[in-house]
């Protein structure tokens, strides 16, 4: 946790003297969602950072893997300890841009497309998802849900457990963004 701590005041301090471009979130909402023909799985996390460039249309996401809470504590210990390795790989990261112009001066809900590269269990693999930004009062919101197939993260799913779950997962992206002040 620590490290994520100085990762977010790294960014932020770096980023502050950029003026009005720089907006974060410090909390960002992330979930995915199993189904299997045993057994639905689901999880979130809210204790991630986040950051756009919206002069550049860059975004940046990051969160620690052992924060996501599964409503049943054994299922939260096999996805740390048997998935996703969370001691060898204690991060996601996800870095991309979204392709649509945004007036981030004019409240209005504008439908965009992000592509960028996503980093899980040490694996990385480019990603290409629609979402929307939501601009209200000098701030916006950013929401986006896109699949993820787990083979290609290099998660492996032991044949005994293979109907509880799935081999695609969907992830859901709900986060707030403030301008960074100095």
């Amino acid at each position: 946790m620590k490290q994520l701590l100085f990762l977010s005041t790294f960014l932020l301090t770096c980023l502050a003297g950029m003026g009005q471009e720089i907006y974060s979130c410090k909390a960002p909402k992330l979930s995915f969602f199993s189904s299997a023909p045993l057994e639905d799985i689901s999880a979130s996390s809210e204790r991630g950072v986040s950051a756009i460039n919206i002069k550049t249309k860059a975004i940046y996401f990051k969160v620690p893997m052992n924060t996501f809470q599964f409503k049943k504590a054994l299922m939260q210990e096999h996805f740390n300890e048997n998935y996703v390795e969370s001691e060898k790989f204690p991060f996601a990261e996800y870095k991309g841009k979204f392709a649509e112009d945004v007036d981030f001066s004019k409240n209005g809900t504008y439908p965009v497309t992000v592509e960028g590269v996503l980093s899980l269990h040490g694996v990385e693999k480019s990603y290409k998802g629609k979402g929307t930004i939501t601009v209200r009062d000098g701030k916006f919101n950013v929401n986006s849900r896109f699949n993820v197939t787990v083979a290609d993260h290099k998660i492996k799913i032991p044949s005994l457990v293979v109907k509880n779950i799935a081999e695609v997962v969907e992830v859901t992206v709900n986060a707030d963004y403030q301008p960074v002040t100095k």
